[in-house]
C-alpha cells in the first residue's frame, strides 16, 4: 500500500513539474555540442533505436496526434512481450513521403509525416526492442550524426515551427555547415505544459562545407 501511494504521489509531482517545464528523470539522448553559430547548436549524436509511425493527415498537429497515440500504444505495453518502455524526449516530427520508407505495404502518397520516439538507451540495437504490435510501428537504429538545432518555446503550432525552420536555414545560410535531408521538429514537453516553458527545436543534419 504504501509503495503504491509513494508511486502515485511520484506521479502526481512530476506531472506538477511537467506544468512548468521541469523534466525530471525523462531520459533525453547524449550529445556533443560542437559549435555555436548565433542562436543555432551544432550537436553529434551518437547511434541510438527509435520507434518509428508515418502519418498521412490533413495538418501537422493531426499527425502528430495520431502519431504519438500509435507510439504511446507501443510504450506503454503495446508489444510482444508487454513490456512498458520509459518514455524519454524529444518526440520527433518531420516530412516523409510515405512510399519511400512505408514499413508496411502502402501505395504512394503526396506526402505525410514522420513521428519518431528514441528510446532508452538501455535499448541498444533494433533488434533489443519489443516488437511492435501494431504494423504501422517500426523500429530503426538512427545513425551517428550531426545536426544543426534551433531551440524555440511556445506551442508548437504549424506555423511556430514553421518559422523556427525558416529561421535555422536562414541562420546557417551560406557559412561553413551544408544542409542534408528534411528538418525535423523535436518537442520535448507534454501539452499541459505552459507554453512559455516549453521546449521545441527544429533539426537538420549538417556537414563541413569543403574548405570550411
Amino acid at each position: 500500500m504504501l509503495g503504491r501511494l509513494l508511486s502515485a504521489a511520484s506521479g502526481l509531482l512530476l506531472g506538477a513539474y511537467s506544468v512548468v517545464g521541469v523534466r525530471s528523470g525523462t531520459e533525453e539522448p547524449r550529445f556533443t555540442v560542437v559549435e555555436r553559430v548565433g542562436e543555432v547548436e551544432i550537436r553529434d549524436y551518437a547511434p541510438r533505436v527509435a520507434a518509428e509511425t508515418l502519418v498521412e493527415a490533413d495538418s501537422e498537429e493531426a499527425a502528430r496526434r495520431e502519431g504519438f497515440r500509435r507510439l504511446a500504444g507501443y510504450i506503454f505495453g503495446g508489444n510482444r512481450g508487454r513490456t512498458r518502455i520509459e518514455m524519454t524526449a524529444p518526440v520527433a516530427q518531420g516530412s516523409a513521403r510515405i512510399a519511400m520508407t512505408a514499413p508496411v505495404g502502402q501505395a504512394a502518397a503526396p506526402g505525410g509525416w514522420a513521428i519518431r520516439f528514441f528510446l532508452p538507451a538501455e535499448i541498444a540495437s533494433a533488434e533489443a526492442a519489443p516488437v511492435p504490435e501494431d504494423g504501422r510501428v517500426a523500429i530503426l537504429t538512427i545513425p551517428g550524426e550531426r545536426v544543426a538545432v534551433l531551440g524555440y518555446a511556445g506551442v508548437p503550432s504549424a506555423e511556430a515551427a514553421a518559422a523556427a525552420r525558416a529561421r535555422l536555414l536562414a541562420a546557417l545560410g551560406a557559412g561553413p555547415w551544408r544542409t542534408e535531408g528534411e528538418i525535423f521538429d523535436w518537442f520535448y514537453d507534454p501539452p499541459w505544459t505552459l507554453p512559455p516553458l516549453r521546449r521545441n527545436e527544429a533539426v537538420v543534419r549538417v556537414s563541413r562545407r569543403t574548405g570550411g
